[in-house]
């Protein structure tokens, strides 16, 4: 584990760096609990004021959690997903309430995992290579790690539109979006999603799934039309069940505290694991790459709405809860 997270002090600033290049930075249950012990230790060293996260290899910041690893261990009969999604929740928490500064150089791939860490600190800093998405829609998942509440707090329905397509954007749209705070490079280009933000607006707005299908297939805009078709074909690749309980755990998130977004967020993915179409995703992007997965159901119009209130029925009364130890 030590080589997969390798930190130095200098001076007055802390730096950790994510260690995994051969799998993009992807975080491990073992650099979790490292990256936990050496945030306790920097609150308590008043030598240390700001801590920077980086990536190593040049290609990625953090392309996610290691599924592929839940996965094998899961089918191996073992149950890693209990343990690694409440630690790993709490430490994104702890990351956005951390009292020192936290700067995350999101340099190349950010995505899922990778946004978790990165999205709760002061300064979230972007460059000409970055590309950042939470795409877990597309493995059979939903945008965790905070994303539900993160993403259901950018401006108009940005978030609705990142979390139910899994598009994966730049430098100028992660600061258009409020997803990053500073750009370094040459030159920052135009954003655009600002460009697309109306037609996003009109067409995210609805509270249902079918909604959004419909509205896109209506439109006839000609500067529209390309953009709403290539976004149709991406969501009829999704998981049906998952773009239901994406959209509606993002709804509920905009009236949640971090904390409770947190809770539901642990809550929804142990229904993940139950309902199947979560491994369904992992075998089929990222073991047999046959990228053919097999959704149950296969059609939106399948899904029904008990199916849908079983992801959100509670697990654990408040004071059981994994995650019952975060402040409101």
């Amino acid at each position: 584990m030590s080589d997969e997270l390798l930190s130095d002090v200098r001076r007055d600033v802390a730096t950790v760096t994510l260690n995994r290049p051969q799998v993009l930075n992807a975080l491990s249950h073992d650099m979790l609990v490292g990256l936990a012990e050496r945030l306790d230790a920097w609150e308590r060293d008043d030598r240390v004021r700001t801590i920077v996260l980086r990536g190593a290899g040049g290609r990625a910041f953090c392309a996610g959690g290691d599924v592929r690893a839940l996965y094998e261990g899961y089918r191996s009969g073992e149950d890693p997903h209990h343990e690694f999604f409440a630690f790993e929740y709490a430490l994104d928490y702890r990351i956005h309430t951390y009292p020192k500064t936290i700067v995350a150089v999101m340099d190349g791939i950010v995505m899922g995992g990778g946004m978790g860490i990165a999205q709760g600190a002061q300064v979230r800093i972007v460059g000409e290579r970055t590309r950042m998405a939470m795409p877990e829609t597309g493995i059979g998942l939903f945008p965790d790690v905070g994303g539900t509440w993160f993403l259901s707090h950018t401006p108009g329905e940005l978030g609705t539109y990142l979390a139910l397509t899994g598009a994966a954007i730049g430098a100028a749209d992660a600061i258009y979006c409020g997803l990053a705070d500073v750009f370094v490079g040459s030159e920052l280009p135009a954003a655009e999603l600002e460009r697309l933000r109306p037609a996003i607006d009109r067409h995210f707005a609805h509270d249902s799934v079918a909604a959004i299908l419909g509205s896109l297939e209506a439109e006839d805009r000609p500067e529209c039309r390309a953009w709403a078709g290539e976004t149709l074909r991406i969501l009829r690749t999704r998981s049906p069940t998952m773009l239901v309980v994406t959209l509606e755990a993002l709804r509920r998130a905009r009236s949640l505290t971090l904390a409770d977004g947190f809770r539901m967020e642990l809550n929804l993915v142990h229904g993940c694991f139950e309902q199947g179409d979560f491994l369904e995703g992992i075998r089929a992007l990222l073991i047999d790459k046959d990228n053919r997965p097999r959704w149950n159901p296969p059609d939106l119009s399948e899904v029904d709405r008990s199916s849908i209130e079983r992801f959100f029925a509670p697990r654990w009364d408040a004071a059981r809860h994994p995650l019952a130890h975060l402040p409101q």
